[in-house]
């Protein structure tokens, strides 16, 4: 069915750069992997690891992630935070969605 795939090549598209800012926003307060997760479905956004990860990895090469390694319940775990840069361009980020969803809820409600 035409219309299915359609939608759902767009809806992935919609998704993608919200996912990114959904995660960034988490960061401000530190995670690792399994409790960023959590805490992005528990609010509602759904990302899967095989997504999840290779993002962290590509946003910290990008300077806006801070990771260490340390152990916690006998386990080696990698904690990510946001970078001083990336609370700079997430806070920018930030401006330019709410300006965007903004003109997009006005363009909406029009009536044409």
């Amino acid at each position: 069915m035409p219309d299915v795939d359609v939608f759902e090549t767009l809806k992935l598209e919609l998704r993608r750069g919200s996912l990114i800012l959904a995660v960034l926003g988490q960061l401000r307060t530190e995670h690792y992997g399994y409790t960023l997760r959590r805490d992005l479905s528990e609010a509602g956004v759904e990302i899967d690891e095989g997504a999840l990860y290779p993002m962290l990895r590509r946003l910290e090469s990008q300077g806006l992630l801070a990771s260490e390694w340390r152990e916690e319940d006998k386990r080696n775990k990698r904690f990510y935070r946001l970078s001083p840069a990336g609370e700079g361009v997430l806070a920018r980020l930030v401006e330019e969605w709410e300006r965007l969803n903004s003109s997009v809820a006005t363009i909406l409600r029009e009536t044409p």
